[in-house]
């Protein structure tokens, strides 16, 4: 182990998409990840393999790239490879390691389960179709509207401007 448990606890509360989460809930959550140490130059999701697991950086940097144009550049509290992870679908963007970086490896069954909360349910699905929206044209996109378009719809009605989160 890495990390001690209360080092993953505070890192998932630093990712936007866990923040609503109380202390109990991260921590039942930080029981199930897997604590990393990722060198430099490292692929840690290649666009069209299949997806098992997400990601969420404690130290260091990652790019995500989709067709060789650059995405996005994450740091700590950011979050990688959620779409692939509930769609049961295959990656949607590379993502390397830009430094040596730390991460928390969080399976798709952990992810799944927080589905169950109607307020995570809400905010994990408008992170993935802002994603989505972001990588163009992805093949999981229909499996995705099948998953959220009601919670979607509730969200945007219920939240308060900027509720849902920063996008990393």
């Amino acid at each position: 182990m890495l990390f001690p448990h209360d080092t993953k606890v505070d890192a998932l509360r630093q990712c936007p998409l866990f923040a609503e989460l109380s202390r109990d809930e991260l921590q039942e959550m930080a029981k199930t990840t897997e604590d990393l140490e990722v060198d430099a130059g490292k692929v840690l999701c290649r666009e069209g393999e299949p997806a098992q697991e997400f990601f969420v950086i404690i130290e260091g940097e990652a790019e995500a790239t989709k067709d060789g144009e650059a995405l996005r550049t994450m740091g700590p509290g950011d979050f990688f490879g959620e779409i692939g992870a509930l769609t049961g679908g295959n990656r949607t963007a590379n993502v390397v390691a830009t430094d040596d970086i730390e991460v928390l490896e969080v399976t798709s069954e952990t992810l799944r389960s927080l589905l169950d909360l109607p307020e995570m349910n809400a905010l994990i699905n408008s992170k993935m179709t802002e994603r989505l929206a972001r990588t163009a044209a992805s093949p999981d996109f229909p499996r995705l509207q099948r998953l959220d378009q009601g919670d979607l719809a509730d969200l945007r009605r219920r939240r308060p401007k900027g509720r849902a989160g920063a996008t990393a």
